[in-house]
């Protein structure tokens, strides 16, 4: 009797082990997926911060975050991101971007560190489009393990039911909601 109860100890135990990977495969989101391609020289202007995941490099900006994105003949993108501080001051970063892969590729890399450590891969950042408005009036940008976050608008507002929208497939592509932060035009 006691082998038939240590039996049924074991399968238990052998049944909840199951369950708990079953449970854990099904919550780690699929890998993360751009948008199929990007027009570079569309995609170029300025960009309007609307949210983001709240991240150390933006701590100081509490208003106005925008990114202005500028082709350089090299075939480089320029990057200037600002914000407004508590202040009132404009607070500013200088990058770069390069595209991962083809002409139209929606990867890019990002650098915020000086020219001269260009060379070294932890300065670059992924940079990846991963919903795009077919007229490129919004668009929504991350990197694989989905640690960061920004959704962008050619305007400093956005229309809420586009906003909520994007929220829901933010939600569908395993993006944690509770931590997007809406920003202040």
């Amino acid at each position: 009797m006691r082998r038939s109860f240590q039996r049924y100890q074991g399968l238990a135990l052998l049944l909840v082990l199951s369950l708990l990977m079953a449970l854990s495969a099904q919550s780690e989101p699929a890998p993360l997926q751009t948008v199929p391609s990007v027009d570079v020289p569309r995609y170029m202007g300025t960009w309007h911060e609307i949210a983001k995941y709240p991240n150390w490099f933006q701590k100081k900006c509490v208003s106005s975050t925008q990114a202005t994105y500028t082709l350089q003949a090299d075939g480089r993108v320029q990057v200037l991101n600002r914000c407004k501080t508590d202040k009132g001051e404009w607070s500013e970063a200088l990058g770069a971007a390069r595209q991962i892969g083809g002409p139209n590729s929606p990867r890019l890399k990002v650098r915020f560190a000086p020219e001269w450590l260009s060379f070294i891969p932890m300065v670059w950042g992924d940079y990846w489009i991963i919903d795009l408005d077919p007229n490129y009036q919004w668009v929504v940008v991350s990197e694989p393990d989905r640690d960061y976050l920004w959704i962008l608008s050619r305007t400093p507002q956005m229309p809420a039911a586009t906003y909520q929208e994007l929220l829901g497939r933010l939600h569908d592509r395993g993006f944690d909601l509770q931590r997007i932060e809406p920003s202040r035009p």
